[in-house]
């Protein structure tokens, strides 16, 4: 990654792009002169991101993993693709006890992820690109408030795993990041809860939220040619919260 600018031209596609750590990792791709495309699931979302400038030069698209016709068409767009970044999910945090809550938690999480990876193969392996996908440290950890978004990243973690194996005759590589605690919207009651966010702190070593510009600099490094002997690794982003 020597460029000013090593992802020129490259076209990228985030899902869940619309904010967070999503939008973090469109940001910096778009920083590195790619082409970036980043879904979100609502209108309101697209909405938001069409007018943020950190998003500014995107193509921000609608689109509900959860349907293979939309996952089609959204990929069927591209001539060429080189980097598919899997960043759409949700949480249920006190519902997911509810089978049906549970089915569509993993359908989303879990089922979106491989939608995506299955429409992008033929794509990325004309490339030779890369997949990132979004793990967690619920991927290591039970949750008992999020049971099924906690199957869900442990699955998403051996789904990385078993797809790098596969798509490895294509030239494809297939890792995943593991954000820890970083501050998004979707943490911010965490981050304002001064004895739970205490816990949090006192645990990781490096004793401070993560940002989205923390996980995306990973993300880059996972989809550059630095990377080009790492396949199937579950790469943690966490400030240490793992070793402790």
């Amino acid at each position: 990654m020597t460029s000013s600018l090593p992802f020129q031209d490259c076209q990228v596609l985030v899902s869940g792009g619309t904010s967070g750590i999503g939008a973090g990792i469109a940001h910096a791709f778009l920083q590195a002169g790619a082409q970036v495309t980043l879904t979100g699931a609502t209108a309101p979302e697209v909405d938001r991101a069409r007018s943020d400038p950190l998003l500014a030069g995107a193509t921000v698209q609608l689109l509900d993993v959860r349907q293979a016709d939309q996952v089609q068409a959204c990929v069927a767009q591209f001539q060429q693709l080189g980097v598919l970044v899997n960043c759409a999910g949700v949480i249920r945090r006190g519902q997911e006890h509810d089978p049906e809550v549970f089915g569509e938690v993993l359908d989303i999480n879990v089922q979106g992820t491989m939608r995506l990876c299955t429409a992008a193969r033929a794509l990325l392996a004309q490339s030779r690109g890369c997949i990132i996908n979004t793990a967690s440290m619920l991927s290591f950890f039970g949750g008992g408030l999020v049971p099924a978004y906690s199957a869900s990243k442990g699955a998403v973690a051996q789904l990385t795993k078993s797809l790098a194996i596969a798509y490895a005759p294509d030239g494809v590589r297939v890792n995943a990041i593991a954000p820890g605690w970083i501050a998004t919207p979707l943490t911010q009651a965490l981050q304002e809860d001064e004895a739970r966010s205490a816990v949090i702190l006192g645990r990781t070593p490096m004793a401070r939220w993560g940002t989205p510009a923390d996980v995306a600099g990973p993300v880059l490094f996972l989809a550059s040619p630095a990377a080009a002997f790492v396949t199937g690794v579950i790469l943690p982003v966490d400030g240490g919260y793992l070793i402790t």
